[in-house]
């Protein structure tokens, strides 16, 4: 936001003004920037032509190792599906033999009760037994039928007999069938504990086979996941050396692109000396002319968020170190930098001049770049993440106008 009195925003037939100019005509173009001198050479030594070159190998031989490495690890990612194909059998085998686990464990249960049921049918039978070995009927031992026959004739004349001949005979055939019972709830009480104990016989097994399934499961996702990892890391690995030698290659190409436009700049410095006054390659005041001198040293030095040097700056870093050198306070914010110092016509800049970009509304914010002119409608700015400090035209559609800090 600025005040009465600041330069309105320019026209779009003003910021379209060459919008095709490029870095590479601009430094033609740029054949006087102040006296032989003014651009100080960057500490930093300069990338060669053989240090891209070989840079530029590395990348092509990481690339090949990539390559030559993709058929291995396609053959372990086949492996790998194989392991979870065999995973997936394994966990559905536990899963059949939890099934029929289930079903042991039921069919035990069953032989269980069935065979309490008989064990208790077989003790009624015993103790029937046991009663009738014990009892006797009017002081007869039923275990001498022929005697007790004799006494009743004896003691009641042949009605007597006859009487007691009969109720022999139903005690007979009573303890007969009593005897019988008992036989029989043996013999089912022993098909039944047989029938138990091999229930119980098949579903300890049952349960091993089940936790044998189960161990086998996890062993089988286990050696799944491992190779998973191992493969996601060989992936990561080739990836991260490749992404590793091409940004080194990247950053090397960049500076040495850096080094030719500041050694163009010297050249053409060092042949014209002054630009003539005008919009359009204005000299600058002494403290300008210190700040963009300042700016142009960073060539080269890559753009990094919320930085402001020594070796990384991001644009209003860049700009705020820039004038601190000329004796002027900047805050590192491009909202404060548009509000400080007057708004200049953008046919009337200085070198050192802060150029803005964006938009302009009541948020401060909304502007959200800033580069610093150097002449011939130039200006030097860390433009973004993964570039550099770089020279480039001032023109841009963004472009909303300039400050000249003081």
């Amino acid at each position: 936001m600025h005040s009465a009195g600041t330069t309105p925003r320019p026209v779009r037939g003003v910021r379209r003004l060459k919008p095709v100019l490029t870095t590479l005509t601009a430094l033609t173009v740029l054949t006087s920037l102040t006296a032989a001198g003014a651009v100080p050479a960057t500490a930093r030594p300069d990338p060669s032509a053989g240090d891209v070159a070989e840079a530029r190998r590395a990348v092509d031989v990481r690339e090949q190792r990539l390559s030559t490495a993709a058929a291995g690890l396609a053959d372990a990612r086949a492996r790998l599906g194989g392991l979870v194909a065999a995973a997936e059998r394994a966990v559905e085998a536990y899963n059949g033999e939890r099934v029929r686990l289930a079903a042991a464990e039921r069919a035990h249960l069953a032989a269980a009760e069935r065979q309490r049921a008989s064990d208790a049918h077989l003790a009624q039978a015993r103790a029937d037994v046991a009663a009738l070995a014990a009892q006797s009927y009017g002081g007869v031992d039923l275990t001498r039928p022929m005697a007790a026959v004799v006494a009743a004739g004896g003691n009641g004349g042949m009605p007597g007999y006859l009487h007691q001949a009969s109720v022999l005979h139903h005690l007979s055939g009573g303890r007969a069938e009593v005897l019988k019972r008992m036989r029989d709830a043996q013999e089912v009480a022993t098909i039944l504990r047989a029938q138990a104990s091999t229930a119980y016989t098949e579903r300890r097994e049952a349960s091993a086979r089940a936790e044998a399934a189960r161990t086998a499961a996890q062993a089988a996702l286990d050696r799944q996941r491992a190779q998973t990892a191992a493969i996601e890391g060989q992936v990561r690995d080739f990836e991260d050396r490749l992404d590793q030698a091409r940004s080194e290659a990247d950053r090397l190409a960049r500076e040495r692109a850096a080094a030719q436009e500041r050694a163009a700049l010297q050249r053409d410095q060092a042949t014209v000396g002054t630009v003539p006054a005008g919009g359009s390659g204005s000299g600058g005041s002494a403290t300008g002319d210190l700040a963009a001198d300042w700016a142009l040293a960073q060539l080269g030095k890559p753009y990094v968020w919320a930085a402001a040097g020594p070796d990384t700056f991001d644009c209003s870093g860049l700009t705020m170190r820039a004038w601190e050198r000329a004796g002027v306070r900047l805050d590192h914010w491009t909202g404060t930098q548009w509000t400080s110092g007057p708004h200049v016509p953008l046919d009337s800049l200085r070198r050192g001049d802060l150029l803005f970009f964006g938009r302009i509304t009541s948020n401060p914010g909304d502007i959200h770049h800033v580069g610093m002119y150097i002449g011939k409608n130039m200006m030097v700015h860390a433009p973004q993440t993964g570039d550099v400090v770089r020279i480039a035209p001032m023109w841009r559609d963004d472009l909303v106008g300039a400050t000249r800090p003081g």
